[in-house]
């Protein structure tokens, strides 16, 4: 038997879930059955279903601490990563796809609602790269984040993987753009 928390083992159960089958799969029944954790421990931890989700996706979406010091791009560099975090640990693709059919509205709440928070938390970035002149005063952080989670997706639908490098050539990229 695993010595894992229970909280870890929904969590990791409905991820689970969510990535190989969807956030339909993702009920309390199922995240039971898949962790080993019996219901009446999940609802007495979670309310419902989309509090588990949030639970689950939170640490999907929060990004890594951002190094002190670094140069712009390796800021920039960071941002993208963490950006990108949130598909390939978090939903996975069948999670995206879900989304962007809105095939589950509850769960498109939860994860609009984690991805506004990850945004929140990137603004200080840009903010302070205005602020010290390396970024363009006019830079969007919500267009610059859709335009690297939309090459992603695109690389991900025309080769059916995310090929090396693509954090680099994404930076290499965005960089022109957005530099002051």
């Amino acid at each position: 038997m695993s010595s894992r928390p229970p909280d870890v083992k929904i969590a990791d159960a409905t991820l689970q879930l969510l990535r190989e089958r969807g956030p339909r799969a993702v009920t309390v029944e199922a995240v039971a059955a898949a962790s080993g954790v019996a219901k009446t421990t999940i609802y007495r931890r979670f309310r419902d279903r989309r509090e588990m989700l949030s639970s689950a996706l939170a640490p999907a979406t929060e990004p890594d601490a951002l190094p002190e010091g670094l140069p712009v791009e390796e800021q920039i560099r960071w941002m993208v990563t963490e950006a990108l975090r949130a598909i390939d640990d978090g939903i996975g693709f069948g999670g995206l796809a879900a989304l962007l059919t809105d095939e589950d509205p509850e769960f498109t709440r939860a994860f609009r609602s984690q991805l506004t928070d990850q945004r929140r938390r990137f603004m200080p970035l840009i903010s302070a790269g205005i602020a010290a002149g390396d970024i363009r005063s006019d830079v969007d952080l919500d267009t610059l984040v859709d335009a690297v989670v939309g090459i992603y997706v695109c690389e991900r639908a025309r080769t059916g993987q995310s090929a090396p490098g693509t954090v680099d050539r994404v930076v290499a990229l965005m960089l022109p753009a957005i530099l002051a």
